[in-house]
């Protein structure tokens, strides 16, 4: 079971083995093949709220897009947290989380269209771009077996991940007393630096999660945890996508 470590909250060795403990032949069972297809509708369904919010991310309208940011922001964590504990709800859930995914994916990316419209007007097309492609690498290395996702390496990806929450909460408590933590946002070499660590990092949480998914459809986990094992999965593209923004963002903020 410890296959089942991930640096990825949502995909868990405890999620999926209560799921085990339910009654598998009421739900039919999860295989991967599904839980992609799931995915891949998942991922459609926050395209489409993302391009939403796009278009109305106006000079006289930014205030709405806001406000559909902020709802996407709150209400997809709430829905994410609601989905970690009632895994069982997941195809009613999941759905609505993408949607709310998008609409904060959407406004964050108006965000950053506007401020490198200039500068960097295709920011958001070679973000989206580099996304995908880091995410079909890293599906190709783990499918072909070029990277073994070894006990050794989760724990490794793991701490990483952990530590990278806890330098995030950090300079987000600092903030709220004043404390400026430029040197994380900025366009210095050390910047630069940390966001291309935190990316990679990202990047191997897609093998840990490709890996959690894949021994649970093995153990024979319920059909319902197709939409759950895509939920996770979407979970860290979307860091993945943020995380690449931010750090395009660095890279054009040099003088």
């Amino acid at each position: 079971m410890g296959a089942f470590n991930t640096g990825n909250p949502t995909l868990t060795e405890k999620i999926f083995d209560k799921s085990l403990n339910e009654t598998s032949n009421a739900f039919g069972v999860m295989s991967v093949r599904g839980t992609i297809n799931k995915f891949g509708f998942l991922l459609l369904m926050v395209m489409a709220s993302a391009m939403y919010v796009w278009s109305v991310y106006k000079p006289e309208t930014q205030g709405t897009a806001t406000t559909l940011m902020l709802v996407g922001a709150i209400g997809g964590f709430v829905l994410a947290i609601v989905m970690m504990f009632k895994p069982t709800l997941a195809s009613y859930i999941a759905p609505a989380y993408a949607i709310l995914e998008g609409l904060f994916i959407g406004g964050i990316s108006a965000f950053f269209n506007a401020m490198f419209a200039t500068k960097y007007p295709n920011i958001i097309l070679h973000a989206v771009g580099l996304t995908l492609g880091v995410a079909l690498s890293m599906f190709l290395l783990y499918n072909f077996r070029i990277i073994n996702v070894t006990n050794r390496l989760r724990s490794i990806i793991m701490s990483a991940t952990m530590g990278i929450g806890l330098f995030y909460l950090i300079v987000w408590i600092l903030g709220m007393f004043g404390v400026n933590m430029g040197f994380a946002f900025n366009g210095s070499l050390l910047s630069i630096g940390i966001s291309l660590f935190i990316v990679g990092i990202a990047a191997f949480n897609l093998l840990l999660d490709f890996d959690s998914i894949e021994k649970a459809a093995e153990m024979g986990a319920p059909k319902y945890m197709e939409w759950y094992g895509a939920f996770g999965l979407l979970v860290t593209l979307v860091w993945l996508y943020l995380e690449i923004l931010k750090l395009l963002s660095k890279l054009n903020s040099r003088d």
